[in-house]
């Protein structure tokens, strides 16, 4: 609280010192750039992080994140697709400079043009202040419709990826949950990289299966075989502690924001690069030509109106 109250004192001494800015000269630029909101854009800025983070008051908001993405509908373009969206959301992190690992990643079909391989699946861990919180409602199917890289026709073709979103569970959390060890199916293998290969002799990737619920996780970003099961507890642990938060018939709309197939009729967002290009949110109505700004991580505005969307 005293942390809150101290970034709202330099938000109000920012404001001040704007309001006597023009009483400084422009020839007195030694002056004018010794405050920090010495600028209206810087001061605009800080004052629009504190207003998200007012919005951001839910009891994960704050947490770290861990983001799953799976390739549906569209064969190789789907897969080709969804690697474009973990770059999209690794870019993203980078601009608002999250700390992102990934976790797992299962790569698609060779053969693609130039060499290019996508991802049928990828975890990828976020760590950084609120970063569940401006990331939570990307969950969802994510459409693009371009012309496929894959066609020797150069035909259009549309793809579907799933985007989901759990909060990272602090210690605290984690002691909540008990595992009864026989509940548990463990599985060790070798990962592999794109194409097929091996890329560990050794069997370190870990794969957890939770058999009451069914769930399962995998990590492999790890060297030792101990530190992935540690992390996949963790994924593991996250996802039962949503499920014991919510009523039975909002599980798997908590977990996995609704039992829903990476397909037509459930998308949250569409990205066209041909016959025009366009991202559009079906749910906020955001929309911009910029679809390369977007897919370089340029997600804000389209994450801010669904914030706002949330609270309006």
């Amino acid at each position: 609280m005293r942390e809150k109250i101290g970034e709202f004192e330099k938000l109000k001494e920012g404001l001040a010192e704007l309001s006597t800015e023009k009483a400084i000269e422009v020839g007195d630029e030694a002056n004018a750039s010794s405050s920090p909101f010495a600028n209206a854009r810087v001061f605009e800025e800080k004052l629009r992080a504190e207003e998200f983070r007012v919005f951001l008051s839910g009891e994960y908001d704050k947490n770290s994140a861990i983001l799953s993405i799976t390739s549906g509908a569209g064969g190789q373009d789907a897969q080709d697709w969804a690697a474009m969206l973990l770059r999209m959301y690794e870019r993203y992190c980078q601009r608002k400079g999250y700390k992102t690992e990934v976790l797992h990643q299962s790569f698609g079909e060779g053969g693609g043009p130039e060499g290019r391989i996508g991802i049928k699946s990828a975890t990828l861990e976020i760590k950084g202040p609120f970063s569940y919180g401006f990331l939570k409602k990307e969950t969802g199917v994510h459409r693009l419709v371009r012309i496929s890289p894959f066609s020797a026709k150069s035909l259009r073709h549309t793809s579907f990826v799933l985007v989901e979103i759990l909060p990272g569970i602090t210690k605290e959390e984690e002691a909540e949950i008990k595992i009864k060890p026989e509940d548990l199916k463990i599985d060790f293998y070798r990962a592999s990289g794109p194409g097929g290969q091996y890329v560990n002799k050794r069997e370190t990737s870990v794969r957890i299966t939770h058999l009451p619920t069914g769930l399962v996780v995998v990590c492999q970003s790890e060297r030792l075989q101990g530190l992935n099961r540690e992390k996949a507890m963790k994924i593991l642990v996250a996802k039962l502690h949503q499920l014991k938060r919510t009523a039975v018939e909002e599980e798997l709309k908590k977990i996995k924001g609704e039992k829903i197939s990476a397909s037509w009729g459930n998308q949250i967002r569409s990205y066209v690069l041909h016959p025009y290009k366009m991202a559009k949110d079906l749910r906020s109505g955001v929309e911009t030509s910029d679809v390369e700004g977007v897919l370089d991580g340029n997600l804000d505005e389209f994450i801010e109106a669904e914030i706002k969307l949330t609270h309006g």
